[in-house]
């Protein structure tokens, strides 16, 4: 997986360290079940409002200067926006395969994999400064209950995939279904000890009636 060449500078600025510490907003969310054995957690988002971008042809860099280009004032009020966490990606093996319902990117658009950073929580659909950036979308996401596992590390694709097939495995045997792409999350700077970063793959699910 490539680095975030920007993500250096930007999440630098934004205050996160080596030591895996940083002050930035994290997105909230309700805990409905977890296994702290596993570091599965089952959690229902509220309402999140999310800057997103195409990573077309696997441009993790470019998508991550479009959006932090967003949020230092690319946008039609010339607002800087906070950074908040996580960075989130779709899985690239999950856009492979045409989803009914993808949740973070537009319906014409479910074929590309997408980049977004969820906005601070003062922020609403209404509220949400609009990108000058035509490859940059602001938009809202409801009802986002997902199946996450935590795991330390680089965020490479053995990583990922490894963590994946876990997470996979538990919703199965918890009785839950997938009903949505997967994504992974990024919380930490490039330069964080990889001992200390926290890294999350997401699967959006219901359960099983």
């Amino acid at each position: 997986m490539n680095k975030f060449l920007l993500g250096l500078v930007s999440f630098s600025l934004a205050g996160c360290c080596v030591v895996g510490e940083n002050n930035v907003e994290t997105a909230p969310y309700t805990k409905i079940t977890d296994s702290q054995e596993t570091q599965i957690e089952v959690r229902e988002y509220p309402d999140m409002i999310l800057a997103s971008t195409s990573m077309r042809g696997g441009d993790r860099d470019g998508a991550f200067k479009r959006l932090f280009g967003y949020i230092s004032g690319e946008n039609v009020n010339a607002e800087d926006i906070d950074m908040t966490a996580p960075v989130i990606m779709d899985d690239a093996k999950s856009v492979e395969i045409a989803m009914t319902a993808p949740v973070f990117m537009d319906a014409e658009k479910q074929a590309e994999p997408m980049m977004s950073f969820v906005l601070p929580e003062d922020f609403t659909a209404e509220t949400a400064p609009i990108p000058t950036n035509s490859n940059v979308m602001v938009h809202k996401v409801t009802d986002y209950t997902v199946a996450a596992i935590t795991f330390s590390g680089k965020l490479s694709d053995d990583n990922i995939n490894e963590h994946r097939d876990i997470l996979e495995q538990w919703i199965v045997d918890n009785n839950y279904v997938v009903v949505g792409p997967v994504k992974t999350a990024g919380y930490d700077a490039p330069f964080t000890l990889p001992n200390l970063r926290r890294n999350e793959v997401l699967i959006p699910v219901e359960k099983k009636s």
